[in-house]
């Protein structure tokens, strides 16, 4: 796939240091949790309930912080905001922490936090999670974090519970029904949360694996059917568009496979079902409305490429072309060459008549006595 930076708008040097920053508080914070102290100037004044936990919550923020630079790369807002949040806590927990790697966390988290902020305005996306998506994570992390902060608040009434991890760990295997066994509440108010954290626990994750598991079964029945899922069609950028199917889409296929990511729409649902199980991307939607093109991106697409048999079709899905990007560059075909004029007027930035095309190849080559005529196509 195609990556998704367009140019200016994406910048590669904020996203790369929050992804730096994220391996480095993951590692130091792994590293940190059961290690002695090597070097922490700000030990003395740290509790002990702060010490046990900022190898966690480190190792927490690091993996956070990955998730957010992923996030960056494809342009989201929320995952900025995320970030600004995240850089100073790591920054925060590295001056806590006593691992080797923390200096240069430190330095690494203070250094990423004003590049990222420089970039704002480059991180616009807004994310399209819907409210069950949302619910699904809040449910989770509610259930997580309750589960956690209880087990290390009670700790002293349950079996191998000592550090905010213990704590952690306890909560993951109770939600998700594991059990190990090594960890057990000693007393009844402790085995009453634990029963608490069996019930929520198992209803979080049962909920999340269905809101999970329904985009996947989507991909699969709209792939049967020719669509594209809308999580899909939302990641396309830089990519060219082909409106209609024609007779010269196959070869038009075939010339951009290699060198471009491809968007074709078409209302046409034996082609499109033929091309979507070929592993092209198709979008079976009209072409000519405007609504279908927003859906396909149009605003981060590269260029569009009109070409049906019906030059009346292409001259309405170039207009609605234009009204959603003033500013894309249209390719059309005249398949009536009297057209041509027509196409332009519509706004198409260049026209191509496979009709005057194959008759000056016909002609050059009659001259020429060669088959090896070359035709350049302008934009007059």
């Amino acid at each position: 796939m195609t990556c998704m930076w367009t140019p200016g708008a994406r910048p590669q040097a904020a996203v790369l240091l929050t992804a730096v920053v994220g391996v480095v508080s993951l590692v130091t914070g792994i590293t940190y949790i059961g290690a002695p102290v090597v070097f922490a100037p700000l030990d003395p004044y740290v509790p002990d309930v702060v010490r046990a936990a900022v190898g966690f919550t480190g190792a927490v923020t690091g993996f956070l912080l990955l998730l957010s630079a992923g996030g960056l790369r494809w342009g989201y807002r929320i995952s900025w905001k995320i970030a600004l949040v995240l850089l100073p806590a790591a920054a925060m927990q590295a001056g806590l922490q006593s691992s080797p790697f923390s200096i240069p966390l430190f330095l690494l988290a203070l250094a990423a936090l004003p590049t990222v902020y420089r970039h704002r305005d480059a991180f616009r996306r807004k994310s399209k999670l819907d409210e069950t998506q949302l619910a699904a994570g809040i449910a989770l992390a509610g259930v997580l974090g309750y589960g956690t902060v209880g087990t290390f608040a009670l700790r002293e009434q349950f079996e191998e519970i000592v550090t905010p991890l213990d704590a952690f760990y306890y909560t993951l295997v109770t939600a998700t029904t594991v059990g190990y066994g090594d960890a057990v509440p000693l007393t009844q108010e402790a085995r009453v949360f634990t029963l608490s954290i069996v019930v929520l626990g198992a209803t979080s994750f049962i909920f999340a694996a269905g809101v999970l598991l329904a985009p996947v079964l989507e991909t699969r029945f709209k792939a049967a059917l020719g669509k594209m899922t809308t999580s899909t069609l939302e990641r396309l950028s830089d990519h060219v568009l082909i409106l209609g199917y024609g007779e010269l889409t196959e070869s038009i296929l075939t010339e951009l496979d290699e060198s471009a990511d491809i968007l074709v729409l078409t209302v046409d649902e034996p082609r499109a079902a033929s091309l979507g199980d070929r592993g092209y991307n198709v979008f079976r939607a009209d072409p000519r409305d405007v609504a279908a093109l927003d859906r396909a991106q149009v605003d981060r697409a590269r260029s569009a490429i009109v070409a049906t048999d019906d030059d009346g079709d292409d001259v309405l899905a170039i207009l609605a072309l234009r009204r959603a990007n003033d500013e894309l560059y249209v390719v059309a075909m005249a398949s009536d060459r009297d057209n041509a004029q027509s196409l332009r007027d519509a706004g198409a930035d260049a026209v191509v008549s496979p009709a005057v095309i194959g008759s000056e190849l016909l002609a050059r080559s009659a001259l020429a006595r060669s088959d090896e005529v070359r035709v350049t196509a302008t934009d007059e």
